[in-house]
């Protein structure tokens, strides 16, 4: 590892000032992946830093309209030990409760995760479907991007030079809806997807039609990826396995997977299948229940 400052911000202005020197920066929003990244020298950097004293980046907010703002550097833990996010939002706890271990969870946060931009992300396409927008703040002002365009490759996100994600914004979701989110792993231990779903399904007020849908898949392609076809062969039709079997051949036929030591691409192709369909089974279940 290389020699670097660290530097722990309390407010956006002094993070925006350490942004400007012109020194090469990084920032840690939780460290699970940047310190693993730096001391294997894998990514470098002059000064890194710590978002985890910026008020602004460590707030959750409930707001009055039904939505959720989340900062970018909360920890995944005080999400799912939240109640009311909980039994509210339980679609984003599908994802945060399996980033890591306990321990890992205490400090790693949405925001880190995405910014990491790994295309196996657990975060990515349970935000995705909740129709997650991003918060971007600079020096200059702030900008909004949907969470599917955050993803310029795999690692690499639009975050220009001398922005922070600031937090991320879910809209007040539809009425009669749920989401869903989750991933195949070879092993019960801590690992990575070798494919992951997620979707909301919303039905309309007889409860007998799909009103909408969102479906996004994870490590099939070299972004999270939206699966517009799987939503549009959903929507209208009664929420039955006939009809969940017509989202999951077109999330298979949407995934662009490689082949590497986690598994094959014909394997994620079928995973992409199977989890997308499961993950619509569990969707209408959250529904029934909630009734």
């Amino acid at each position: 590892m290389e020699a670097f400052e660290y530097l722990a911000p309390s407010s956006l202005a002094e993070a925006f000032t350490a942004l400007g020197n012109g020194k090469r920066s990084m920032m840690l929003a939780g460290g699970t992946d940047v310190i693993v990244q730096l001391r294997e020298n894998r990514r470098h950097c002059d000064q890194l830093i710590d978002l985890k004293h910026i008020p602004e980046l460590m707030s959750v907010d409930i707001r009055s309209d039904g939505g959720l703002d989340i900062g970018a550097a909360v920890p995944l833990a005080d999400l799912y030990n939240n109640r009311e996010i909980a039994r509210r939002w339980p679609g984003l706890v599908d994802s945060a409760s399996i980033i890591g271990g306990t321990a890992i969870q205490s400090r790693a946060s949405f925001g880190g995760n995405l910014c990491n931009a790994s295309p196996a992300a657990d975060s990515s396409p349970s935000l995705m479907v909740h129709d997650a927008r991003l918060v971007v703040a600079s020096a200059s002002g702030t900008r909004e991007v949907p969470v599917e365009a955050f993803f310029a490759g795999p690692g690499r996100s639009v975050l220009q030079p001398g922005e922070i994600l600031l937090r991320i914004s879910i809209p007040p979701q539809p009425a009669r809806s749920a989401v869903f989110y989750h991933r195949f792993i070879p092993r019960n231990e801590m690992d990575i997807a070798v494919a992951s779903a997620g979707v909301r399904l919303a039905l309309d007020e007889s409860g007998e039609r799909i009103a909408s849908a969102r479906v996004a898949l994870g490590a099939v392609g070299p972004t999270p990826m939206m699966v517009a076809a799987a939503a549009e062969a959903v929507t209208g039709q009664a929420p039955t396995s006939e009809t969940f079997a017509k989202a999951g051949e077109a999330a298979a036929a949407a995934a662009q997977p490689i082949t590497d030591m986690r598994g094959s691409m014909a394997q994620r192709k079928h995973l992409a299948s199977v989890l997308t369909v499961r993950a619509f089974e569990r969707a209408l279940q959250r529904i029934r229940e909630a009734r």
